[in-house]
């Protein structure tokens, strides 16, 4: 069975340089959702962060983290956020790094599992490639998801650069 991805909303970041890019009023009516993410920050480092909240929610958020930069291999783990990198402002120049977002049963009264794999794009040996496995432990359905950049201390807001794209994408079975 193949599936159908049908584009529910586009948000590409103008001159204004907001902190986070936001889907709302997130129709019930897909199986699946899915963000493909094409960002840069303004953050002075290499990368930026990222956190994911779901319906406004900070609470009952985690996630398991393999990094890998071509040179070393890591992995960490969160259990207050959903969290990954992509480009900040001193990485190479005009370059964006890229992720994307699945989310599985979102309607559903189960808890949402995600999973993201998200890399840095840069000239450089720090580029970044991660892939996350998460969790929201709720029951409710989400009718909402906001990618907003943070600092390194995952509370204190950072921005987007212009042209910073996010697309949401509900996914059916067909």
């Amino acid at each position: 069975m193949a599936n159908t991805y049908t584009a529910i909303a586009t948000v590409t970041v103008d001159g204004s340089a907001p902190a986070s890019i936001e889907f709302t009023s997130i129709p019930a009516t897909y199986t699946d959702l899915c963000v493909l993410l094409s960002a840069r920050g303004a953050r002075a480092a290499v990368s930026t962060i990222a956190i994911i909240n779901f319906n406004s929610s900070t609470s009952n958020l985690s996630h398991r983290r393999l990094l890998g930069n071509g040179s070393a291999a890591s992995s960490d783990n969160n259990a207050t956020v959903l969290a990954f990198n992509f480009n900040g402002s001193t990485g190479t120049s005009a370059t964006f790094g890229n992720a994307t977002i699945y989310v599985p049963n979102y309607a559903s009264s189960n808890a949402k599992s995600v999973s993201i794999d998200a890399v840095t794009e840069n000239n450089a040996t720090s580029a970044q490639v991660q892939l996350l496995a998460g969790l929201w432990n709720d029951t409710s359905a989400i009718t909402s998801l906001k990618i907003t950049a943070v600092a390194g201390d995952l509370v204190t807001t950072s921005t987007l650069d212009q042209y910073s794209t996010a697309t949401l994408y509900g996914i059916k079975n067909s």
